[in-house]
């Protein structure tokens, strides 16, 4: 159906249920219209550019430092904007989706910044895509509320001083919102959840004395993010805001994208607040890019593969280092870990790898960290407060000591670790599970303790497919085969059928199952899972 006095050339094709007027009014959607018509087209071109230069790195071609841009490297003198209101003491960040229960949790969790996420930790339903800016605007007009239907438990905001600061991650590049038409086409899911957001909570944000700040997923170039940076300004000119309002902080969570860091840091310069190591899905991206090439690039199971490892040594060190030199903040990686109320044992050893991971960040360098529950708050919390003390952060640490080369980076043989038919199972396990939820409407999953996203569900068949594209040895002598997978992921769901009983939902695990096989057993490989799993819904 077309919204209702829409402006022309836009038809909003999902149903408009209660509320959802006014986030869909017409000058948001004159807003939403104006950046696809102006961004789409370079949005496309970009695409087709990951494209190609996938298929130089299936052809033998290698990452490097860009030698066209070596003067931006060289040049010492520049900086990102200072550190905007809100964005000072960053020490602890919550991530989640932007349900009504989590967005309460999330800002009443005593974390200094929370991720609203409308990507990897939400599925792209158009009810959640909707609702999630209708609770981000509740949220700052404090007529946000939850009451738990099943305990009857009620959850309100704290007084505004005690929330934490909203920065929201849209979809990545790649993403389309297929329920918004402009000129036909479908739109670009980045512009969507962008737009929507800076239109009803920019002005709301600087009423109180902060800002629209975001969160930048998936980019692979600098040039990606100088799209960005051009969205940033023609939507603050559109709506009357100052330039360099907006702030934004990107995830370095691409092979790509680490050999870019500073500059993607000087393209968004003066919106610049930081990048983050988003080192799940930097796992996914190495697997993805160099699926095709052979032993060298063959990781070890998941589970085995550890910040200590040579090339995420050398991933991270390089984005402390190149954030402080520019005077951004260097964000740290997850804690995924769910604190069990029934088993302290499994408590006391989670906390302490957690406790260890936060440690080592701290210590390196960073500025402050994401967990993914609000126990782990303070945790993550009590580790930089150690190293920082009164201080907002650590930019004066600017870790001049690093030198990280090409081939640092590109070190993943020296990765330690096996592949286990342990490891394999897992894989299948945690992916069926995780695609069964996301596929009912839920993007963050609790599995075995952690808190998963699709990242987790990425890394899972991308391994699996490598490992039997490249006809892989199991640790105990057996080759991944299409028959060994098949036969894993038949008694892996066998065992979650019989583990979770009457609440197994038969239909939602045959949906999981092949959508699994589809991105798993193909001799194509799917760029991404979730792709495929969108073209699911309604």
């Amino acid at each position: 159906m077309a919204a209702p006095d829409g402006p022309e050339g836009i038809e909003v094709t999902g149903p408009l249920h209660d509320r959802y007027d006014e986030i869909l009014t017409p000058e948001a959607l004159s807003l939403l219209a104006a950046l696809q018509r102006e961004f789409g087209p370079r949005r496309e071109e970009l695409l087709r550019a990951r494209a190609e230069r996938q298929e130089r790195l299936s052809a033998g071609g290698t990452l490097d430092f860009l030698p066209e841009t070596a003067s931006v490297r060289a040049d010492e003198t520049w900086r990102v904007a200072p550190p905007a209101p809100g964005l000072e003491d960053r020490r602890v960040e919550i991530t989640g989706p932007t349900d009504r229960k989590m967005t309460i949790n999330a800002l009443n969790s005593g974390a200094k910044v929370w991720l609203a996420d409308f990507e990897d930790a939400n599925t792209p339903l158009w009810t959640n895509m909707i609702e999630g800016q209708l609770n981000l605007r509740d949220a700052l007009d404090r007529t946000i509320d939850f009451t738990d239907p099943s305990s009857g438990k009620k959850y309100a905001l704290r007084p505004d001083e005690e929330l934490a600061t909203i920065v929201v991650r849209p979809r990545g590049w790649h993403m389309e919102e297929k329920h918004v038409l402009v000129d036909g086409a479908p739109m670009s899911g980045s512009l969507f959840d962008f737009g929507l957001y800076l239109f009803h909570c920019g002005r709301r944000q600087l009423d109180k004395g902060r800002g629209p700040y975001f969160y930048l997923p998936k980019m692979e170039s600098h040039l990606e993010a100088r799209l960005w940076n051009d969205v940033f300004n023609r939507a603050q000119d559109i709506l009357e805001i100052p330039r360099g309002t907006i702030r934004a902080t990107v995830l370095i969570e691409t092979i790509p994208a680490a050999f870019e860091m500073e500059e993607i840091l000087y393209e968004l310069r003066d919106h610049s607040a930081g990048l983050n190591a988003g080192r799940w899905d930097y796992l996914f991206s190495i697997i993805k890019k160099f699926r095709d090439r052979g032993a060298e690039f063959v990781l070890p199971e998941r589970n085995a593969i550890t910040m200590t490892a040579p090339f995420m040594r050398a991933y991270t060190e390089l984005l402390v280092r190149t954030c402080h030199k520019r005077g951004a903040h260097a964000i740290g990686g997850m804690a995924a870990f769910i604190p069990s109320r029934r088993d302290p044992e499994v408590n006391k050893v989670a906390l302490e790898k957690v406790r260890a991971d936060k440690t080592r960040e701290s210590g390196d360098g960073f500025d402050g960290s994401w967990v993914a529950h609000p126990d782990l708050v303070p945790v993550c919390r009590e580790v930089f407060d150690g190293v920082l003390g009164d201080r907002p952060n650590q930019l004066d640490r600017l870790r001049e000591d690093v030198r990280v080369s090409a081939a640092d980076l590109l070190n993943f043989s020296a990765t330690p670790g096996e592949i286990t038919e342990a490891g394999l199972r897992n894989n299948i396990d945690v992916a069926l599970r995780y695609l069964a939820t996301w596929l009912a409407g839920s993007g963050a999953v609790a599995i075995h303790n952690l808190m998963e996203d699709a990242a987790t569900a990425e890394i899972s068949r991308s391994q699996v497919w490598q490992w039997m594209r490249h006809g892989v040895e199991l640790a105990d002598g057996q080759k991944v085969t299409r028959e060994l997978v098949e036969r894993i992921m038949d008694e892996e769901l066998a065992k979650i059928r019989k583990e979770l009983g009457g609440a197994y939902d038969e239909p939602r695990y045959e949906q999981a199952v092949a959508l699994f096989k589809e991105v798993t057993l193909a001799d194509e490989y799917a760029e991404f899972l979730t792709t495929p799993a969108y073209a699911r819904f309604p």
